[in-house]
């Protein structure tokens, strides 16, 4: 049986609710798919529960190939976290194009409902404690959306619900139809990092007043601020592979300058980059944690690094923000 280290982990309070989370979760939407050896996946999500890291990400298509991230965490799940259901949260999600046909993809109950189950079945799960909606759907009615994750919890399948994706003002209209609902909705899951800070435009603020939990993705720009990209693109890198969001044509000269810069700035604070990188976007009031990926056991080790980090000074995001604006 793993032993935990909660006591050394940080745990934050999610918005206004019972549940805190750890400052980092583990992310599976690389990393844990069937084009990845089921081996390291087993050690980083092990290496993860040690180091008190109680949170676990999914989504219905996460891979590659699609839904085989949730396969390969079901494997997990008997093989080495088996006993300890309790002392994780798991959360998956549903929104984007799961299957083929016109129910495999959007908002409809029909397909969010329909997703739940197959991703219960398999991780090996009778629920989840988060099912979210993953993005919003224009052509479906929010109501509809709203209402299917009402009957996920109703149904015994998830114990709290949870958004990614939606603009401010889309949030408010859901939390407003969940909470007439009675619905335990949780968090928000938003892409957030030094490279993409629209969040910063509104959407922090809200979730503040809300008292919505905030889970940020991709911390580390898919791995641009992982420090690997320095001197360009490595061949065994993320944006080398021929699956995957992080293009080779993301790594311009310009990009990689902007890069060493940052990295100098981590330097001189006893800091890595992806290290500052996490510790720049937990300094947010309304983050409550970040997502991280890991391919390897050493780079979950590093990220977890961030957390003993001293916080961000004023002097030290002016410098970083006059990077960032090329200035």
């Amino acid at each position: 049986m793993i032993a935990p280290d909660y006591a050394g982990m940080v745990y934050r309070r999610c918005g206004r609710s019972g549940i805190v989370l750890p400052a980092l979760s583990l992310g599976l939407w690389h990393n844990f798919g069937s084009v990845d050896p089921l081996e390291t996946a087993r050690a980083v999500a092990r290496r993860a529960f040690e180091a008190g890291i109680t949170h676990f990400d999914l989504a219905n298509n996460y891979g590659p190939e699609p839904g085989t991230a949730e396969e390969t965490f079901g494997r997990i799940l008997r093989l080495d976290l088996a006993g300890h259901r309790d002392e994780l949260l798991v959360s998956t999600k549903a929104g984007y194009l799961m299957w083929p046909g016109p129910y495999g993809d959007g908002g409809s109950r029909k397909y969010l409902l329909a997703s739940l189950d197959q991703s219960l079945r398999r991780m090996g799960l009778d629920y989840v404690d988060i099912f979210y909606h993953h993005r919003p759907d224009p052509s479906t009615p929010l109501e509809e959306s709203m209402l299917a994750l009402d009957q996920a919890v109703r149904l015994g399948k998830a114990l709290y619900v949870g958004l990614s994706n939606y603009p401010p003002e889309l949030v408010r209209s859901a939390l407003t139809i969940l909470r007439s609902l009675g619905t335990p909705v949780l968090i928000h899951q938003p892409k957030y990092s030094m490279l993409v800070r629209e969040p910063e435009a509104g959407l922090l603020r809200v979730l503040e007043e809300e008292g919505l939990g905030c889970i940020v993705f991709s911390p580390l720009a898919q791995g641009l601020l992982s420090g690997r990209y320095l001197e360009g693109t490595p061949a065994d890198s993320r944006a080398a592979k021929p699956w995957g969001f992080l293009q080779e044509s993301a790594v311009t000269p310009e990009r990689v300058a902007q890069l060493r810069a940052l990295n100098e700035l981590a330097r001189a604070r006893g800091q890595t980059l992806a290290q500052m990188a996490l510790t720049w976007v937990l300094r947010q009031s309304a983050v409550t944690s970040a997502l991280v990926g890991a391919s390897r056991v050493a780079q979950l080790e590093e990220n977890l690094g961030a957390l003993k980090g001293a916080p961000l000074a004023e002097d030290e995001l002016g410098r970083i923000d006059r990077v960032l604006a090329g200035t």
